[in-house]
């Protein structure tokens, strides 16, 4: 399975972007998918997640109400719509895959994800 992440950029803040990622490879597998990013000299965090279904979505607190997760399943992408962005959403954004146990099932744990994209650089200037 591999997974390609587009999107970043340099953006004012109060600004919007829409990160993608597709899937490609083992595609058939049901993922729940999520979305992390890890700033320079911090651990990597978890942002949102969403299951494979895409009917049940989580998102870390300090996104919540800013950020949305979404996905379609016949392109196997999924999305992130970063709106209200902030200097400190600056980060390499990456997305991940795992295999799901259930249609509805979201996991927000870095070390439980199976496979990870390269990353996509997000600049936000204040």
């Amino acid at each position: 399975v591999q997974l390609q992440a587009f999107g970043g950029g340099l953006v004012q803040a109060g600004g919007s972007l829409r990160l993608s990622c597709v899937v490609s490879g083992r595609t058939s597998s049901r993922y729940g998918m999520g979305w992390f990013r890890q700033a320079p000299g911090k651990e990597r965090e978890f942002v949102a997640a969403i299951s494979w279904g895409g009917d049940n979505t989580n998102y870390a607190d300090s996104v919540k109400g800013r950020f949305t997760i979404s996905r379609d399943n016949a392109k196997n992408t999924v999305y992130l719509q970063m709106n209200s962005l902030r200097p400190e959403d600056t980060a390499v954004y990456y997305c991940a895959a795992r295999v799901s146990i259930t249609a509805s099932y979201v996991d927000t744990g870095v070390s439980n994800y199976d496979f990870w994209g390269q990353g996509t650089q997000v600049t936000v200037s204040s």
